[in-house]
């Protein structure tokens, strides 16, 4: 069983969380990924410039960043062994500029976002942003193949 933290940084917690925890276990299904906590942070461009610059040296805001933890930890209150990827942040003002540049809807590019995210988590990585990477190419077959389940 997979579990999911959302929380917000200078913005209120968005309404439709709830529909964001249960689309990321559905993304972390469609990998056949077990037993991870995953932690899912929403804020806003300063917030996220703030990081961007500490930890990669650009003082610009982005949409997407995941911070890999990669550690195992036993859960005390279950017994279970659980696995902690890491953290996905996510800049909803970026989302919402990335959108209208895109020409897709919020709900499409969120998806995407959270989708990236995951994948970084899960140890892939890409080059470029050209479409034939794999970790884009697969993060694109998965927004189609969970083309049905809007977050808001």
């Amino acid at each position: 069983m997979n579990r999911v933290e959302i929380n917000a940084e200078e913005v209120p917690l968005p309404v439709w969380s709830p529909m964001v925890n249960d689309y990321i276990l559905k993304v972390l299904d469609r990998l056949d990924r077990d037993g991870w906590d995953v932690s899912v942070l929403f804020c806003n461009n300063a917030y996220i410039r703030s990081l961007n610059e500490r930890f990669r040296n650009i003082n610009e805001p982005t949409d997407v960043l995941s911070f890999t933890l990669g550690t195992n930890y036993h859960d005390e209150a279950t017994g279970e062994v659980r696995f902690l990827p890491g953290d996905i942040i996510v800049s909803l003002e970026t989302l919402a500029e990335n959108a209208g540049y895109f020409h897709v809807s919020r709900d499409e590019e969120l998806r995407r976002l959270l989708i990236h995210g995951i994948l970084h988590l899960d140890g892939m990585d890409h080059q470029t942003n050209e479409g034939t990477e794999p970790m884009l190419k697969l993060q694109e077959d998965i927004l189609t193949e969970l083309s049905g389940e809007a977050i808001f």
